[in-house]
């Protein structure tokens, strides 16, 4: 298992947009599995009305695909960890297709997200997977790619001699 600590050493993103709180299960080069609390206490949720029903406290959707990435990042880079964007291999987002959001995610609830490794290539990683909540399919992930890509070819930078 991962707590916050751990996942921050493998993952750049801090609050407020590191998105996973746990990782409760990782089979290395195959699958995981974590956790995000979503709490009406997030910046996100800030400048609604004191009279906002239940849809506008909708967790946003970008935001719950983010964090379902942010733990297949965690999978990608589970084994090498470089929480610094500005040196060694950077994560980078390629793409993603055929998400399916069932319904909307209220705070409250926790979501878990199951991420499975598809195909690993070299410095590319496929996954797949979705994200439930109490044992329901809030969102499907049919498939995204990841890239690997070493920080100075992204700055510009030299590599230290």
């Amino acid at each position: 298992m991962l707590t916050t600590t751990g996942i921050k050493q493998v993952l750049p993103h801090r609050y407020p947009m590191l998105l996973v709180d746990r990782v409760v299960e990782l089979v290395p080069e195959e699958r995981l599995v974590a956790l995000k609390a979503v709490t009406c206490n997030e910046p996100w949720y800030q400048g609604l009305p004191e009279d906002a029903g239940d849809e506008e406290h909708g967790y946003p959707q970008t935001l719950l695909v983010e964090s379902w990435c942010q733990a297949a990042g965690v999978l990608a880079a589970w084994d090498k960890p470089n929480p610094d964007v500005l040196s060694g291999q950077v994560m980078l987002f390629g793409s993603i297709s055929d998400v399916v959001l069932h319904r909307t995610v209220l705070p409250g609830e926790v979501l878990e997200h199951r991420v499975r490794l598809v195909r690993a290539l070299s410095d590319t990683v496929v996954f797949e997977g979705e994200s439930l909540s109490g044992g329901e399919t809030v969102m499907e992930v049919g498939r995204v790619v990841m890239a690997m890509r070493p920080a100075e070819e992204l700055t510009g930078a030299r590599p230290p001699a």
